[in-house]
């Protein structure tokens, strides 16, 4: 180090507003950053949309009887009020389901709910493979309910960590409970609540209520049908595609197929349907999975069509494409030609690795308080560019305080790379930055990656595990 360095200016650098969220209320104003705020003042978007939801959303349960206690007991706490015991300047009180939501809960009939003999705690322990055993039992329960699908609207599955010998499987057996399970619920149809108990860190037992009810609240309303928010300022007739891809571990040549996922999003990004492509054929290249041109056409084929099949046939102006992997030559060739009839396409590599870091210094020379502020862009290249979509939002909280949702460590920017399109790209990191506001899965004001390529990874994941994979599409929320 010498002691005669001198700052210099980054001409390029911005930092982009937080992206506003629309709710309940057809008030152009009636706008927020904070999405939990927004609920509480507007109400959530989903009411201006006729019959978005159940009222009352009808609860079943599955789980052995000390299960069930525990679950109808946190049912009832989801209509009660808690004030939070952490992250207090981001968290405001949870004041109730229906009066969040404008829609009341309900425990569906005696015969929605399940209950599982104790019996099973001893076969998990005498099996020697703890985890199929499980999961049969679990399928056979929910095969139970889908007899009586039309009345209950979601389903509460209580696992103890009693049962963990049964979450995971060997190393010769990929196996997840969680995506087993949401690989055959979703399959049937059936919004499901996995609840696990046992664990302080778990939704049954963790200290602070509050932040639990506005998680399982928020998820309850979308897994329901709801939409919680929605994007205010995003550009009409423009559709958000994620791909990503999932590939069999241990399984044979015939059968070990790279999957991938496309989820398509309205302008506002408040969500369509998903579609996968299954595919013997892929070329992998460094663990990764590419497609062929005509592969990749037909998964972007099907995925506008979603598009079209909600918005009476009409193509949208726009087409936003989002992808984890550089797109190959093929892929976009592909893509192109799905999208011949769209004016304007743009395909977008986001990383979350890449080896890129900055730390924000004060006009004085010195480190900053918080390493970075969210919403910073830092363009490398005509079509590339560095964003902070993590970091200090000091218009998130009351009084403009600082709030860093991380609470530490120096947040990494994501690196955008455009392979395809014209658009600014300034422009296109700002729906990038909006786009991390819309994981109706969590309470927080942001995800690290935009939702195109969080619930991709996840429908990946879990429709892997499918039993069998339809060529139809899947409503996003029952994979949540």
């Amino acid at each position: 180090m010498t002691s005669n360095l001198k700052p210099y200016n980054l001409p390029q650098h911005r930092r982009l507003a937080e992206p506003l969220l629309r709710f309940g209320s057809v008030d152009e104003t009636a706008v927020d950053i904070h999405p939990l705020r927004g609920l509480l003042d507007y109400g959530p978007f989903g009411k201006l949309r006729i019959s978005s939801v159940p009222n009352p959303i009808r609860v079943a349960f599955i789980g052995q009887k000390a299960m069930i206690g525990r679950l109808k007991h946190l049912f009832r706490e989801l209509e009660g009020k808690h004030r939070p015991r952490e992250r207090r300047d981001y968290l405001p009180e949870y004041p109730g389901f229906t009066k969040i939501f404008g829609a009341s809960l309900a425990a569906a009939g005696d015969e929605m709910t399940l209950e599982l003999p104790d019996s099973i705690d001893d076969q998990l322990k005498s099996a020697t493979a703890p985890h199929r055993v499980l999961a049969e039992t679990l399928i056979g329960a929910l095969s139970s309910l889908r007899v009586h699908q039309h009345s209950f609207d979601i389903i509460f599955l209580g696992l103890d960590e009693k049962w963990m010998m049964g979450f995971e499987g060997d190393e010769n057996d990929d196996f997840d409970l969680h995506d087993f399970l949401k690989a055959h619920s979703a399959s049937a149809g059936l919004p499901l609540q996995i609840i696990r108990g046992g664990d302080t860190n778990r939704a049954l037992d963790y200290s602070c209520r509050c932040s639990v009810m506005w998680r399982l609240a928020i998820a309850i309303y979308a897994k329901a049908g709801g939409i919680p928010w929605a994007l205010a300022n995003t550009r009409t007739d423009t559709a958000y595609i994620g791909i990503d891809y999932a590939i069999r571990r241990n399984a044979g040549a015939d059968n070990r197929f790279a999957i991938c996922c496309a989820q398509v999003f309205d302008s506002d990004g408040a969500g369509l349907d998903f579609i996968a492509y299954e595919a013997d054929d892929i070329r992998i290249d460094r663990s990764n999975p590419y497609m062929r041109k005509d592969q990749m056409l037909k998964v972007m084929a099907r995925g506008l069509a979603i598009y079209q099949r909600k918005h009476a046939g009409s193509v949208p102006a726009r087409i936003v494409v989002h992808k984890n992997t550089e797109f190959r030559r093929d892929e976009i060739d592909g893509c192109l030609a799905a999208f011949s009839n769209v004016p304007d396409v743009e395909l977008l590599q986001v990383q979350r690795s890449h080896g890129w870091q900055g730390v924000l210094f004060s006009q004085k020379g010195k480190a900053d308080g918080y390493p970075s502020h969210r919403g910073q862009v830092m363009p490398l290249g005509e079509n590339e560019a560095l964003l902070w979509t993590q970091g200090d939002i000091p218009t998130m909280t009351p009084g403009n305080k600082a709030y860093y949702k991380e609470g530490k460590g120096i947040p990494s920017p994501v690196l955008i790379t455009r392979f395809a399109g014209r658009g600014d790209f300034y422009n296109l990191c700002e729906e990038t930055l909006a786009l991390t506001k819309m994981n109706w899965n969590n309470d927080g004001p942001y995800t690290q990656l935009p939702v195109t390529l969080e619930y991709a990874d996840i429908l990946a994941q879990v429709v892997k595990r499918m039993p069998k994979l339809d060529a139809r599409p899947y409503p996003v929320r029952l994979f949540m």
